[in-house]
């Protein structure tokens, strides 16, 4: 795994994260991002070392320069690296962050109910194996 690549955690039995995984690949401008579900071992080391509770997590996460991202303000980050239209959400920016988490934190919580829940992850073709983490 290249040094500097942002991962994106996801959950990786949820309908909608892992439709947002696909399309984040299908849009990408340059394919940067690698991949790995917050269930997985990697994933789980990743939330323990930035001192998050791989338990209560249920956001989408934006690790990248040794940062971590983590709801509104990892779809911003991820978004801008998108073909048009999806940079264009960055005048949402504009927005507070704690409101737009307000509205991340309602879809998060209701993201079974509304999109469905696999029985297990997601497993990516043959070409895109690369881009996940284990």
């Amino acid at each position: 795994m290249e040094k500097d690549c942002p991962i994106i955690l996801f959950d990786g039995v949820c309908n909608l994260c892992n439709s947002s995984v696909r399309r984040i690949i299908k849009k990408e401008r340059n394919p940067i991002f690698k991949f790995a579900s917050i269930q997985s071992d990697f994933g789980q080391n990743i939330l323990i070392q930035y001192n998050k509770d791989p338990k209560k997590m249920d956001s989408i996460v934006l690790v990248k320069n040794k940062r971590i991202y983590e709801k509104s303000r990892a779809i911003f980050r991820i978004a801008f690296q998108l073909k048009m239209p999806y940079p264009c959400i960055y005048i949402f920016w504009l927005i507070p962050y704690f409101a737009r988490d307000w509205v991340y934190d309602i879809i998060a919580a209701n993201r079974y109910k509304w999109y469905g829940k696999s029985e297990e992850c997601w497993i990516p073709t043959a070409e895109l194996s690369d881009r996940f983490i284990d």
